[in-house]
């Protein structure tokens, strides 16, 4: 019987994926109470046919140069900024991530911040926990309407036109959206308009980010952005946290140029800006919009789908460069 193939998985996923791995796999697992360093990542995957990697995993050309058996990168996320998707290309890596999934759980989250924002849910809950409750105040902790008001979606892919659902069918809001895409089913179901990024700024109550994180994204939202909305505005991200330059967003929230903001994600992640996490009317929520059973046991057999189908050297069921299938391991 031939031996089965070595794998290092970087963090401990859901039994649902990570029972099949172990089967099919001689799996080492990474149990430690953080991501293991760039060093133990090379030093580990040094003799590894698959890897299941983290989006805090760096996966670069010295790492992959690290690696010479690897097959195939399986990446337990939608996102993959954490690869080098062309090194990897180059040597015939197969590359996966975990798409599809984490469109309500991320488009509840993202609503969840909105609201909570909006009505300074988490100012309320501090006062009371502090004991400075002592009455029903008529002008305390005014917040924002969202019945009728309209929101911008900032990249209308899946995430977003979940999120407009919502808004657009329990809330009755209006829906801007900028995209270099047209979405015509969000347009024809949803009364949704599309429009340049000044113009949604200019309009919307509300403002999410469901963007992909580039080089033309990277800093999208900076003092000159949060100036254009308005100073009712409620800002929220749920992409990646370097769309947004966090020191002007901490500006924008303590001068009042926007009235609150809600964040699952930052730059870098845990924040270590201490303004940030202090700001009575910001929202830090640790990276968790996938966070539900249901979703992330979905992730996990998806990442399990894609690390046995690129070691078996088949179609991988969600592969971001699928050029590279089938060519096997080059050297760059």
């Amino acid at each position: 019987m031939a031996d089965k193939p070595k794998v290092f998985v970087t963090r401990r996923i859901p039994a649902a994926g990570l029972d099949r791995i172990r089967a099919a796999c001689a799996a080492e697992v990474w149990d430690g109470p953080m991501p293991p360093s760039y060093a133990i990542l090379k030093e580990k995957a040094a003799d590894c046919d698959g890897l299941v990697s983290l989006l805090t995993d760096r996966i670069d050309p010295a790492f992959l140069d690290a690696a010479p058996r690897l097959k195939v990168v399986s990446n337990y996320a939608v996102g993959f900024n954490n690869v080098d998707v062309p090194a990897a290309t180059a040597r015939g890596v197969v590359v996966g991530n975990t798409p599809g999934v984490l469109t309500d759980a991320t488009a509840d989250m993202a609503f969840c911040l909105l609201i909570a924002a909006a009505r300074r849910l988490t100012e309320g809950h501090d006062y009371s926990r502090s004991g400075k409750w002592k009455t029903w105040e008529p002008l305390g902790h005014l917040g924002q309407d969202l019945v009728g008001r309209t929101l911008g979606v900032v990249g209308m892919g899946r995430i977003g036109c979940a999120l407009a659902k919502r808004c657009r069918a329990g809330w009755d809001m209006q829906i801007l959206y900028h995209d270099h895409h047209r979405n015509e089913n969000a347009e024809t179901e949803l009364g949704a308009r599309q429009v340049d990024l000044d113009v949604l700024l200019r309009e919307s109550d509300f403002v999410s980010v469901h963007t992909d994180l580039n080089d033309k994204t990277r800093g999208l939202f900076n003092a000159e952005r949060f100036r254009q909305m308005k100073p009712t505005a409620v800002f929220v991200n749920t992409a990646r946290g370097p769309i947004v330059v966090e020191k002007d967003l901490i500006e924008a929230l303590k001068t009042g140029v926007i009235f609150a903001a809600g964040l699952d994600v930052t730059d870098p992640e845990p924040p270590t800006d201490g303004p940030l996490l202090k700001l009575p009317n910001l929202i830090v929520a640790p990276h968790i919009a996938s966070a539900t059973v249901g979703t992330r046991d979905a992730m996990a057999e998806i990442c399990a789908d894609n690390l046995l189908a690129g070691l078996a050297g088949t179609k991988m069921p969600h592969c971001i460069n699928p050029e590279a299938e089938g060519k096997g391991r080059k050297k760059a």
